[in-house]
């Protein structure tokens, strides 16, 4: 039983208009991945319910765009002291759905609540300009207007921080949002959007709808007249699919999607840094993030130290529930996922992988997974072509620089890139060549809410945070007045 010290943030209902409403398609039931025990049965929203959804953001925006940057600020600055104060509870909410440690899933939500601080500051900060004139009886000048209804749907793995890296900005600008959270974990949604209700926040202002049948939910998302822009982030399948469906429309698109992430490690690098971050990158969140590490490349001359060294700080994990005290990995999201796993290293097997650790289901059993350590990678294993998404790590060597960047570069996918060198030249050179959104040198860790977040290729369009994650959600108006001199 999930005990809260505020049980009341533990909602069922889909969030429409300010109040709680029960879906019209019955019910979703929401497992513990841990244990696989049922922990409550939330609403189940049709497409029916979306429409009424956007239908009340509709009329919301006609009121809540009108408000001034100051008092829109005001009232996000109120939610995210509400989501600090309640952390705990919002973890553990989460830690029960989506399986991730406790520790780790707390951490999520503060970086959840950096969203909502970050835009309800930089909303006062997005201006127009004035345009120098080309007659002397006009006047040139832009201003920002925000771009109506956002349509969002978010993933799994990240429950809480994908709904505030979306609505943060989107309210901020003077947007309304309609969320579908996954099925799998609606539970951070429905909390987050009590908290956004006692932080007087209005109604309509912010919309969630659980649903089971995503396709019609979607449709609803990517091609109502009165949504005006649409953001997803998951798989570049699924975001092909919903990128298509908004051209209907002529929607602003945002989509954060798949990644496929190198982790090179040259002779000259630090090499026990690069262990310790190469095991933080690989095996966050069970491995689930679209960031996550997904090719080792290590340079000939250290393979052997640096795998060495890779496999004890492995064997060191602690994998467990994720209230467990000391746990560091989770179970996997799903049965599928745990399947997904299996065919990954049964493909590798069978062409000759050497596993030097785990490879198999945990003995902890329902989704968990061993974490697992693999060499000898030829190029035509799945896992050295395709997103694992799970915590299997595999290493590969290389002889040089250039070599190392073509193999990085040779994929569809340019989200996230990792390298690890001590010379200053390299790491202008590497982190210029390499076809990502976002490289990071010498550290596995750069997530922040001050920084945009995007993808090259097919891992996306647009950017999310910073300054950039603001953008998208205005319209830029240019204003031309005549009759100055009369």
């Amino acid at each position: 039983m999930l005990k809260l010290k505020d049980a009341s943030l533990l909602k069922t209902n889909n969030y429409i208009n300010g109040t709680w409403h029960a879906g019209s398609a019955g019910t979703i039931d929401v497992f513990n991945p841990a244990n696989g025990e049922l922990i409550t049965k939330v609403a189940d929203a049709s497409a029916e319910d979306t429409e009424l959804a956007v239908e009340a953001a509709a009329a919301a925006f006609a009121t809540w765009s009108k408000t001034t940057a100051k008092h829109r600020s005001d009232l996000m600055r109120n939610w995210f002291n509400l989501v600090l104060e309640n952390a705990e509870d919002l973890g553990a909410i989460m830690t029960a759905e989506q399986g991730k440690p406790l520790a780790e899933a707390i951490g999520e939500i503060k970086y959840a609540a950096s969203f909502i601080e970050y835009y309800a500051e930089e909303c006062k900060r997005v201006m127009g300009s004035t345009i120098p004139t080309i007659a002397v009886n006009r006047r040139l000048q832009t201003y920002k207007q925000p771009v109506g209804v956002v349509g969002c749907i978010t993933p799994w793995n990240f429950p809480a921080a994908m709904i505030t890296r979306k609505s943060g900005p989107a309210l901020a600008a003077g947007c309304t949002v309609v969320i579908k959270p996954d099925a799998a974990t609606p539970l951070s949604a429905f909390a987050l959007c009590e908290l956004a209700h006692r932080a007087g926040i209005p109604p309509g202002v912010i919309n969630v709808v659980a649903a089971s049948d995503s396709q019609a939910v979607g449709l609803v998302l990517t091609q109502h007249p009165k949504i005006g822009k649409f953001t997803f982030t998951g798989s570049t399948a699924i975001g092909k699919l919903l990128m298509a469906q908004c051209a209907s429309t002529v929607k602003k698109i945002s989509l954060e999607l798949g990644g496929n992430a190198p982790f090179i490690v040259f002779d000259d690098a630090h090499i026990d840094d690069a262990v310790t971050h190469c095991v933080a990158t690989k095996f966050r969140n069970c491995g689930q993030t679209c960031v996550c590490t997904n090719r080792i490349f290590v340079q000939e001359s250290i393979a052997e130290e640096f795998t060495a060294k890779l496999q004890t700080a492995i064997s060191a994990l602690k994998v467990a529930d994720g209230f467990e005290p000391g746990a560091i990995m989770g179970p996997l999201i799903n049965t599928r996922a745990v399947e997904k796993m299996d065919n990954f290293i049964a493909d590798a097997k069978s062409k000759g992988v050497k596993v030097l650790l785990g490879g198999d289901r945990h003995e902890l059993g329902q989704c968990f997974y061993q974490p697992t350590l693999l060499t000898n990678i030829s190029d035509d294993m799945r896992l050295a072509k395709e997103e694992i998404f799970g915590p299997i790590a595999a290493v590969q060597t290389f002889k040089t620089e250039d070599e190392v960047v073509a193999r990085a570069n040779d994929t569809n996918y340019g989200l996230a890139a990792y390298f690890f060198t001590r010379d200053i030249g390299r790491v202008m050179r590497v982190s210029e060549n390499l076809q990502y959104g976002i490289v990071c040198s010498n550290s596995g860790v750069f997530s922040t809410e001050v920084a945009p977040f995007g993808g090259w290729k097919q891992s996306g369009i647009g950017s999310e945070g910073g300054k950039e994650g603001i953008a998208d959600f205005y319209v830029t108006k240019f204003h031309s007045i005549g009759g100055i001199d009369s």
